[in-house]
């Protein structure tokens, strides 16, 4: 036996067991957050300390990684080893 068809345009709602769950995309709450609390000077402090550290290690990286990545002038005379010379 084949299911009905419904009409093009209309969709089959399916029963949900929570009422709460088909209501919440319709659901606007009106009830602010509470603030969120200051930060002491000790977190603030570490949390600079820690920022500063993580920007020192880019920066340090930056001066050591940048000169090591600039390609070298080929030296004028080509290097051989001693071994080849008594061939």
């Amino acid at each position: 036996m084949p299911l009905p068809q419904l009409p093009l345009g209309t969709s089959r709602r399916e029963p949900v067991p929570f009422a709460f769950v088909a209501e919440a995309d319709r659901f606007r709450s009106n009830v602010a957050p509470p603030p969120r609390e200051r930060l002491g000077k000790t977190q603030l402090a570490a949390r600079t300390l820690v920022g500063l550290t993580v920007v020192a290690g880019l920066v340090g990286s930056l001066l050591f990684g940048v000169p090591a990545l600039q390609p070298h002038s080929a030296p004028a005379t080509s290097q051989q080893s001693q071994a080849s010379d008594g061939r």
